[in-house]
This record gives C-alpha cells, structure tokens and sequence, in this order.
C-alpha cells in the first residue's frame, strides 16, 4: 500500500549525526499513537507573564458571569400594544385604559399654562387608580352612592394612600426639566399652602428630586408620578427614577392640583368623580 499524508504526518523521524564526519549513525522512526499520553508541561516551564495573564483573564470571566447572574433585569417597559386606549381629544395623546400592574384608567385631561395672554398645551395626562382599593375605599366612606360627585368624595382620594399614578405626556416641544420643575414648585406650593395654610418650599422642591435641569423633555416624553401605600411619592422621568419621598403632605397635595378646589382640568376631575359613582 502507497504512503499516504497521514502516515507521513504521524510519523516523526529521529536522525543521530555524528559530529565530526556528519554521517547518519542511526535512524528511529517513533510512530505516534492516539492511544499515547500526550507530553506533560511543568508549570515551572510557563513563563510567569503568561501565567498571571491567564489568572487575570479567569478572575474576569468569573466576575462577569456573577455580575450577569446577579443583575437584574431593567424595568420592562409595559406592553399595552393590545390594550384599549382613550385618547385625550385636545392633544390626540392615547392612554391604555388599564396597565400591566392592575391599575385602570380613571379620567384624561390636559394641564394648560398661561404665556403670553395664551394657553399653552404642556402635558396631557390619565389618571390612574387600583381600582379595588377605590371601590372599597368609596364605600367604606360614603356607604351608598350619591346623585352626584362630591366635595368628600374627592377629599377622600386625596387623602388615602391607595396605589395612584398621573401619566404625562409632554406635548410642548423643547420642555425642559427646569420649566417643569417650575411648574410643580408653583402648583405645589398653592396646593400646600390651601392645605395646610402655610408654605413648604422645600418639600415642594423634591418631587422632581435629582432630574437635571438641563433635560429636554420632547414631545411625547413620558412622566409618571406614583403614590404608594404609606404616603411615598415616587417620580420618574423617561423610565429613570429621580426621586422617591415619603411624605402625606406632598402626596395629598399632588392629588390636589388634579382633584382639588381649582384642578388642572375640570373636566378631568367630573370625570374621575363619574368614575367614583361607577364603583357603587
């Protein structure tokens, strides 16, 4: 049989020279195996350089697969693709009537500000609510429903520390983080002091926390401000959490500037008492 490129390769020849004439005293040809232990390397033998990159490169392969088993996962973002939507009509702005955590759309609206003897459209806004703890809440307070929405009723969303969210939804291009905080620091400030009679500034001061006041908010920039059980206000901007504040005053005064004597929109507010009426 010929010889083939394997028989070649797996062969390796060892010639003995002598030194003096340069002729071949003997010839060996060592066929290796599969079956042969392969030769063994002392770690003495490695050099010290390749040993320590070799360490460094393990340690790093281990610190990141802890940091992948340990991370979290981000906030996933709520899928309301197959949700119905009401749409707030004078922004065209569309809110899921009910989202991932339970919450149900109770009223639309729009906050306006006057400039320039005009009103701007800055935000619109739905109001959420965990609508079991409403309804348990409503009839424990008032026991049967009234004709109408209430002055008590409303005092009585105001003052609880159910699970509510607002949503807004920039519609003013070119916002920027120090006009908003602008805004909740003056509609804070009057919510507060209709309260409690006096001022709180810098309690006002915290709703928009650590948000920079160089931020654009562009239109269709996303805002939700949550009240939790124990009285903690929650904001975040874009999906980032920039303050959190446990506070009864500031999260009853929230409520206010969307539920209280001179609301944002009045017709959000009918609509979110009608709502109340719908729960009996």
């Amino acid at each position: 049989m010929p010889t083939t490129v394997d028989d070649v390769i797996t062969k390796t020849e060892m010639v003995e020279i002598e030194q003096n004439t340069g002729v071949a005293l003997k010839t060996t040809m060592k066929e290796e195996t599969g079956n042969e232990p392969k030769a063994k390397i002392s770690m003495d033998e490695i050099p010290k350089e390749k040993l320590e990159e070799n360490e460094i490169e393990e340690k790093e392969d281990q610190r990141n697969q802890k940091v992948g088993e340990e991370k979290e996962p981000k906030c996933q973002e709520e899928q309301e693709a197959n949700v119905p939507v009401e749409v707030e009509t004078k922004t065209g702005v569309s809110f899921p009537v009910k989202l991932n955590d339970g919450k149900q759309l109770k009223a639309v609206g729009l906050r306006k500000k006057s400039m320039l003897g005009m009103g701007i459209k800055i935000y619109a806004f739905g109001i959420y609510a965990d609508n079991e703890k409403l309804k348990a809440l409503a009839k424990e307070k008032s026991g049967k429903a009234p004709a109408k929405p209430t002055k008590e009723m409303y005092q009585m969303v105001i003052d609880s520390d159910f699970r509510m969210m607002v949503r807004l939804v920039i519609v003013f291009s070119n916002l920027t983080m120090s006009m908003v905080r602008k805004n909740f620091d003056e509609g804070l400030g009057a919510a507060i002091k209709k309260l409690t009679g006096g001022k709180n500034e810098e309690l006002t001061k915290k709703i928009m926390g650590e948000a920079s006041d160089d931020v654009k908010l562009t239109s269709g920039s996303v805002i939700e401000i949550t009240r939790s059980p124990g009285y903690i206000l929650q904001t975040k901007v874009m999906g980032e959490v920039v303050s959190k504040v446990e506070s009864e005053l500031l999260c009853r005064a929230y409520m206010y500037l969307y539920l209280g004597d001179d609301p944002f929109d009045k017709e959000a507010k009918e609509n979110f008492g009608n709502s109340l009426l719908h729960l009996f």
